[in-house]
């Protein structure tokens, strides 16, 4: 992974097209659902860490699997995924949340692509010669791990398997039917219990996870901007630890697509 990994964003699927054209409006997409005092805080917080020189590079890859050949007139197709984990409980940043594969950057990455598929491989066991990285979106400050994170799109019509390396840090990884983002049954706001309602921001309830925080965000902004999201409520407003004790625990719950 020392090599630098070139971007190809013609290597993209046609459905994918109106996500490509568009990734340079996916930071300000994002920051539409940050509440102003959120956005505020996060601020103060980046601002503080770099002067405590405590701000650390990062990248995550966001990885959209599916057939190359669907139409886009067509929109989605039936079977067009995204790679999610779930973090281990016991983890002391993040525990529990479901992410995209990624973490800190190491000086041999060359980039934030290289770290990308760095950390997918080692995560999820990913073949990473199968992806096409196609486009990287605005760096993101995230507190309180204080990491700049750099979301890495990437494509594979067959991405091969994954599967859980290190339980100490990862719990699941799972190609999510990108349709189960963009059920408007599956959607709500999430806020932490110390903070209050006005600070909600999107979540996704599916069959073994609750996405939220950074990754729901990333989620819910590039659905906004590829124009694939569906109206939902987004009155729907649940405290974290409600919203997590909603995830089906069996096969009895609530249903994903």
């Amino acid at each position: 992974m020392s090599a630098a990994v070139p971007l190809t964003p013609e290597a993209g699927p046609p459905w994918l097209r109106p996500l490509l054209d568009n990734v340079d409006r996916v930071r300000d997409a994002y920051r539409r659902r940050v509440p102003p005092e959120v956005l505020a805080t996060i601020s103060a917080a980046n601002t503080q860490a770099a002067i405590a020189g405590a701000r650390r590079d990062a990248a995550v890859l966001v990885l959209f699997s599916g057939p190359h050949d669907a139409p886009a007139e067509a929109g989605l197709p039936t079977h067009a995924t995204l790679l999610v984990t779930v973090r281990a409980s016991t983890l002391r940043h993040h525990a529990g949340q479901a992410a995209f594969p990624g973490g800190a950057a190491d000086p041999e990455d060359d980039g934030p692509v290289g770290t990308a598929l760095r950390e997918a491989w080692e995560e999820t066991g990913i073949d990473t010669g199968r992806l096409q990285p196609l486009a990287t979106l605005d760096r993101m400050f995230i507190p309180p791990s204080g990491f700049h994170v750099v979301p890495v799109l990437a494509y594979a019509p067959e991405p091969g398997p994954v599967e859980v390396i290190d339980e100490a840090e990862t719990a699941l990884v799972s190609h999510v039917p990108v349709r189960a983002f963009t059920n408007p049954e599956n959607r709500l706001m999430v806020y932490r219990s110390a903070n209050t309602r006005r600070s909600a921001g999107p979540a996704f309830l599916l069959n073994q996870m609750l996405v939220w925080g950074f990754t729901g965000q990333v989620i819910s902004a590039m659905l906004d901007v590829a124009g694939w999201a569906r109206p939902w409520d987004d009155e729907k407003v649940v405290e974290l630890h409600d919203a997590m004790a909603m995830v089906p625990t069996d096969n009895g719950g609530p249903k994903q697509l």
